[in-house]
């Protein structure tokens, strides 16, 4: 540790450590722009210039190292004197458009220059001027003339996108930002330019004039997507969502958000909301009140109850739907009678687990790993936000290996990611893949494996990389948790776990994959799958924020099983599964109800809703209670969504942040590993593309505008079309 003094306060941190990071210790504040504690040091904007004792003049706090009993002043007529000058320097080419800029009220270069910049400039020549450009329909650089030349874009793409997108071309006052050949910026995690654009050079698209900052409300909750669990600050102006940035929590999604995360919101405020009950009849849906319509569902599913067994109702819900929600929708099929109940409705494979699956570790610790295995996954584009932080361990020196299908992009480029060792097979061969790979890890070790295959050079190549390091984890992707041979897939990846040290564990697919576990979303003894209930057989479903017909293996097959019900009951906050459903009862969306997801790694996280249910929509925890109520059923009792969640946590501790280690388990059971792979059938794993996931992203049009959304347009065309 080294000791320096910062305007009189001493301080001590790690040896390399620059002045502004002992700055940051002594809760000084230092003037900066181009400084992010996230980034790499690039010095640009000088802003930080500090008096160093015996310095011959200001020093860049960000750039300079500190030294043993180094003496720093912050404030001196010294220091004070060069971040003046630089402030005047940067405001010479700046715009005079604060009244119009969308950063107004939230601009580091507005707060700075109130401190630091002049009453008046001293310059008279004219302003330069920078053509705009048009990068993509969530970024907006239509105002590039405000550019400091601050690099964060630039190395935010690099270093933590992965991607080299945006750029700094010529030099002096030709300076610019630019994507070199007009490219647009196509990044899953593009968004978070905005938030580090220190001046309004790159803003919000889709929010662009809207609203102003002052006028918004911030309110915190929890991104439905995606298994990382992203917190947010979501803001609201008029009882509408008018934007969603990142909170910041450093052991789930550092200051990091994806941008289905960011632009979702859009859907929120759709045409395609549903707003009113609806009952089909006589093939035309006709708009009824709420107790019309519960009446109608609780009055067919007795009927369906006393003519075909209860054993002829289930339930289809969705892994993005809260843990209240879960909990009594189960609580309502089991009420009736029925085990017909399930999540897992992209799955092949629906043998039961001992324990609730998980990623394993921890979301934090993916940033420190040394060695990786991931099985089956686009890990880019499935999980952009653990993707990142994967990205920090390779920059650390992390070596990743990959089993992965043509269908998940195995390049570098497509990783966004150096890639160590990479195993390109047909899912049907993943087995075979792994079963070969432990034979090398085997060979390495000099140990009997599980099967007698003969190592190929790219196997050893991976198993020596495995071997090596200390902190490791095996992890396996969508494809591999939907896959036919599922279980199998998980034996190979326990095996390989064990004789390399690594942990095993699944990325999981949704905001509550883990907590659909928890709460028992899923067929006990005797109960229909999704897989079944989803060929048909069912007389009454109810279907809880989900469409079949996109979120599950089934597809298109899925609205011809449906059809055949008697009685299908859709709780959707859209418009959604009007094909074959016969009510539609409109639930509020995360934003407008209370919850509580897990995210992977087993953390509990509850929110409050931001706004006002919109129309006659309501929390869909309320409508399954006034159902079961309706239905004679005992247990549904709650006054409030904490009252649900109570029951849910049972003896759980009060304060406890996670799910008991004694329910996390990713074991598996009566897998043979001494058999020889099977074939794992015709069908590929279901996997959603990165804005096909659920059905917000699936309306917010900013986000179907984008590279990603066309792309996997254009795979299903090509599919239809064969």
């Amino acid at each position: 540790m080294v000791e320096i003094e910062i305007d009189g306060k001493k301080v001590e941190v790690a040896e390399g450590s620059m002045v502004m990071h002992a700055a940051d210790k002594a809760g000084t504040y230092i003037p900066h722009f181009c400084y992010h504690k996230k980034l790499s040091i690039a010095a640009n904007c000088r802003m930080c210039l500090v008096d160093v004792e015996k310095a011959p003049k200001p020093m860049p706090a960000c750039a300079t190292p500190v030294t043993q009993g180094m003496i720093v002043r912050t404030h001196s007529d010294k220091a004070v004197k060069a971040q003046k000058s630089v402030m005047e320097f940067l405001l010479i080419n700046h715009p005079l458009d604060c009244p119009i800029c969308d950063q107004g009220g939230e601009c580091q270069l507005q707060d700075l220059a109130v401190g630091y910049g002049a009453s008046a400039s001293r310059y008279e020549e004219e302003k330069r001027v920078v053509f705009h450009k048009d990068v993509g329909p969530l970024i907006s650089m239509e105002e590039m003339s405000r550019c400091i030349h601050c690099t964060r874009c630039v190395r935010f793409g690099q270093e933590v996108a992965g991607i080299m997108e945006l750029g700094m071309v010529n030099r002096g006052e030709h300076s610019e930002i630019t994507t070199v050949v007009g490219d647009t910026v196509d990044s899953e995690l593009s968004g978070n330019m905005i938030d580090i654009c220190p001046v309004g050079a790159l803003t919000s698209k889709p929010f662009r004039y809207s609203a102003r900052t002052w006028e918004l409300s911030r309110r915190k909750s929890v991104s439905p997507h995606d298994s990382a669990g992203a917190n947010l600050i979501v803001q609201v102006k008029s009882n509408q969502v008018m934007r969603v940035v990142p909170l910041e929590n450093e052991d789930v999604n550092e200051c990091w958000i994806a941008d289905r995360d960011r632009f979702s919101y859009e859907a929120l405020n759709g045409d395609e909301r549903l707003t009113q009950p609806m009952i089909k009849q006589g093939g035309q849906w006709q708009a009824v009140d709420w107790q019309t319509a519960l009446e109608y569902v609780a009055s067919g599913f007795k009927q369906i109850q006393a003519e075909h067994g209860a054993s002829s109702i289930g339930a289809l819900v969705s892994p993005h739907s809260t843990l209240e929600e879960l909990a009594l929708a189960g609580a309502l099929v089991r009420g009736l009678g029925s085990e017909n109940i399930d999540h897992r409705l992209r799955r092949a494979e629906f043998g039961a687990a001992p324990g609730v699956r998980w990623l394993g570790t921890s979301i934090a610790s993916l940033s420190d790993l040394q060695r990786m295995l991931v099985i089956g996954s686009n890990l880019r584009k499935d999980h952009p936000l653990f993707a990142q932080r994967i990205r920090q361990s390779v920059r650390k020196g992390a070596q990743v290996s990959a089993v992965v299908s043509g269908r998940e992009l195995h390049s570098p480029e497509a990783w966004a990611m150096p890639l160590a060792h990479v195993r390109t097979a047909g899912f049907e061969a993943w087995e075979d893949e792994l079963a070969v790979l432990a034979s090398a890890i085997a060979a390495e070790k000099g140990i009997a494996a599980p099967q007698a295959r003969e190592a190929t050079d790219g196997a050893r190549a991976m198993a020596k990389s495995l071997l090596g390091g200390e902190r490791k984890a095996v992890l396996l992707g969508n494809a591999a948790a939907h896959h036919a041979r599922a279980p199998q897939l998980l034996a190979w990846a326990q095996w390989i776990g064990e004789q390399t040290g690594a942990s095993v564990g699944y990325l999981t697919e949704a905001a509550n994959t883990v907590g659909a576990q928890w709460v028992g979303a899923e067929p006990r003894e005797g109960g229909l799958n999704a897989g079944q209930m989803l060929a048909g057989g069912l007389q009454a479903v109810l279907l809880l924020g989900t469409e079949p017909v996109f979120d599950s293996a089934a597809g298109r097959a899925a609205a011809d099983a449906l059809g055949k019900a008697q009685m299908v009951v859709s709780l959707n906050a859209f418009k959604a599964n009007l094909e074959f459903s016969d009510v539609l009862l409109p639930i509020a969306p995360f934003s407008e109800t209370p919850g509580t997801f897990v995210n992977a790694e087993g953390r509990i996280q509850s929110f409050h809703a931001v706004v006002r249910p919109r129309g006659e929509a309501r929390p869909a925890w309320k409508v399954l209670r006034v159902l079961g109520n309706m239905l004679g059923l005992g247990g549904f009792d709650d006054e409030t969504a904490q009252d649900v969640l109570a029951r849910v946590r049972g003896a759980l501790p009060a304060d406890a942040t996670h799910l008991p280690a004694e329910r996390l388990s990713n074991a598996v059971e009566g897998v043979d590993l001494s058999t020889p792979p099977a074939a794992a059938g015709t069908a590929a794993p279901a996997v959603a593309s990165i804005y096909q996931l659920d059905g917000l992203v699936r309306r917010a049009p900013s986000l179907q505008l984008t590279a990603d959304a066309r792309q996997a347009r254009d795979a299903v065309a090509e599919e239809v079309s064969a």
